[in-house]
């Protein structure tokens, strides 16, 4: 089974690319089943319901998010509503939406699909432990399907990096995403799981982890508040390739992606 899974998108820009690039990587490569991080795709921060129908409708086969879910404040009755938005799981109860599924692939395979929320420099109050909350799901899923994806959207690299050695053998991949700066360290962990601790961004890579340049550097400079536009220039779709024996779970390879879009 080969899967796409597509590190943060951001903005317009963003958008664009995967509705450029996700069609003709389907084609190109053969893929079964594509996983998009959409959190900042309405204007930079959140999801609406317009933003998320536009990937679904590009060859997204689900999304994936962060703790930006919840910024646009129609996103909360289309999460409860859309399995094929997931929040992070490790949100406390009696927030909208769920945060694991179980999906069909392009040949009918089930692919499960775990969303969770890193606790280290997140500025995130009230989540639950990501690590049991990974065990919970874990066992819902083995009842359905051997694939098991994991988005871990977290800051620390050493959250991500152990994240994946917890869970090694028991799920297809762990990537994470949030940073928006996609890491050199692919690799298969010994019991057989993908890893990647970070993606990467998904649209102007000419900026500050996609956003004009000026106005951030003007903050870093005076310590003043200023307001950060989503950037236009040089847009990348940025991700990872992974293959997987549907028949064991375990992961066969792993590689990423970095497509340029437009001229």
């Amino acid at each position: 089974m080969k899967i796409l899974m597509v590190g943060d998108v951001v903005g317009a820009p963003g958008r664009d690319a995967v509705k450029a690039i996700v069609p003709i990587l389907k084609a190109r490569l053969g893929l079964d089943f594509v996983v998009v991080n959409a959190e900042n795709i309405a204007g930079g921060a959140g999801v609406t319901p317009k933003t998320a129908n536009e990937l679904l409708s590009a060859g997204a086969d689900m999304l994936t998010s962060g703790q930006h879910i919840w910024r646009q404040k129609e996103i909360l009755s289309y999460i409860a509503a859309e399995p094929r938005l997931l929040k992070p799981a490790n949100y406390p109860a009696g927030t909208p939406g769920i945060g694991a599924h179980c999906y069909k692939s392009r040949a009918g395979d089930a692919v499960g699909v775990i969303n969770l929320l890193g606790r280290v420099f997140m500025g995130v109050d009230a989540l639950d432990d990501p690590f049991r909350k990974a065990d919970q799901l874990i066992e819902e899923l083995k009842q359905k399907t051997k694939v098991i994806l994991v988005d871990f959207h977290a800051e620390a690299t050493s959250e991500k990096i152990v994240m994946g050695w917890y869970l090694d053998g028991r799920v297809s991949a762990v990537v994470g995403t949030h940073t928006h700066v996609q890491t050199a360290d692919e690799r298969i962990l010994p019991k057989g799981t993908a890893y990647l601790t970070d993606l990467g961004m998904t649209g102007p890579h000419d900026s500050v982890i996609g956003r004009e340049i000026k106005p951030v550097l003007e903050k870093f400079l005076t310590g003043m508040p200023n307001k950060f536009d989503v950037a236009e220039g040089n847009v990348w779709l940025c991700g990872a390739l992974i293959e997987v024996d549907e028949r064991t779970g375990k992961a066969v390879s792993i590689v990423r992606v970095r497509e340029k879009f437009g001229v």
